[in-house]
């Protein structure tokens, strides 16, 4: 179909998703979920498994993965005074001890009351409410507050899994490094260490960016016009190594592959900021949808998105529209498994 750029609305981005497609668990072992490869320029689709990857990467690509890891940001506890429950989401550290929260119920939490979780190792004092209902919490421990945070924490897994996670891990890239996410970038939970060996071993780089996925990426198209949706901002940094890297690959005609919509909002955040790729970090609230025109990204590994979406909104940006969601009417109807703990697609 012909699609106005200009009026597009979130209900061209709709497709129909059987409940039972949507992924409750990983599968294992990581790379043995489903690929579906998808030609850039053809829209052809090939079915494959996430292993065989290195058939559609060569020598001298770049594949460009996000290092951040997930908090087990969600915790529970009770008010110090009177027991009063009380649940806790970590969004986005604002200074030293001091977070914005989402919290539940927020009328318990008024400005100055103080909470304890995990029988007394954690507590917390409410400083500020802010405009949008979220609050700023100061919190105090002994010892090191990440520590703590590992051991009472669960992960904030998205609201469509309702299964329990057994293992924290499987939230987890197997590179995460970088502490600050509040949601796994999914695409790269499909990647095992000896894969990523073997990619190496046949010419393929691979660099590392840091964007500390906010709860926004989960947060609806309200907005029934496209254009008037306003995106949630994240932090980001490009390492010099990486930016080396990217360049270097561009100037000898290798292909730069984002694993992910992080690491792609990340690249074109940058590009589109600096005219180039270096260095740097900051915050982007960079919206990509239909009509962008990409400055760095020649191929892109990502997983399955919820209709309607700015996720698959960016994917029909880089692949087009039509083709977009014709591979989306391919996977319901091939019964590939859907979001976070679902297979995954190479566009390239």
């Amino acid at each position: 179909m012909s699609l106005d750029i200009n009026n597009m609305k979130k209900s061209d981005f709709y497709y129909d998703l059987p409940e039972e497609l949507i992924a409750q668990t990983p599968v294992e072992p990581r790379n043995f979920s489903r690929l579906m490869k998808v030609d850039r320029k053809t829209g052809k689709i090939e079915h494959s498994h996430f292993y065989n990857l290195c058939n559609y990467l060569k020598k001298g690509d770049l594949l460009v993965v996000n290092d951040s890891r997930v908090l087990p940001a969600r915790i529970y506890g009770e008010k110090s005074d009177n027991k009063t429950f009380i649940e806790f989401l970590l969004l986005q550290q604002r200074e030293n001890m001091k977070w914005e929260i989402l919290c539940r119920p927020g009328k318990k939490a008024k400005v100055g009351t103080e909470f304890v979780f995990g029988g007394g190792k954690l507590r917390a004092i409410i400083r500020e409410v802010l405009d949008d209902g979220n609050r700023i919490a100061e919190f105090f421990c002994d010892g090191s507050f990440f520590a703590v945070l590992d051991e009472i924490g669960q992960m904030p897994l998205p609201p469509y899994i309702t299964e329990k996670l057994k293992d924290k891990e499987r939230y987890q890239t197997v590179y995460s490094h970088e502490v600050g996410s509040a949601a796994a970038p999914t695409a790269g939970l499909h990647f095992t260490l000896d894969q990523m060996e073997d990619l190496r071993k046949m010419g393929v780089n691979i660099a590392n960016v840091t964007l500390h996925v906010g709860l926004g990426t989960f947060r609806p198209v309200k907005e029934e016009r496209v254009l008037d949706h306003k995106m949630h901002s994240e932090h980001y940094e490009i390492p010099p190594e990486t930016a080396e890297l990217i360049n270097k690959t561009k100037a000898e005609g290798g292909r730069v592959v984002a694993v992910g919509t992080t690491s792609c909002r990340t690249l074109e955040s940058v590009a589109s900021k600096y005219g180039e790729i270096k260095a740097c970090e900051g915050y982007t609230d960079i919206f990509i949808y239909p009509g962008y025109e990409f400055k760095v990204l020649d191929g892109l590994i990502t997983n399955f998105h919820l209709p309607e979406s700015t996720l698959i909104m960016l994917v029909s940006a880089f692949l087009g529209y039509d083709k977009t969601m014709n591979a989306y009417k391919t996977a319901v109807d091939e019964k590939y498994r859907f979001f976070s703990f679902g297979d995954s697609m190479i566009i390239i």
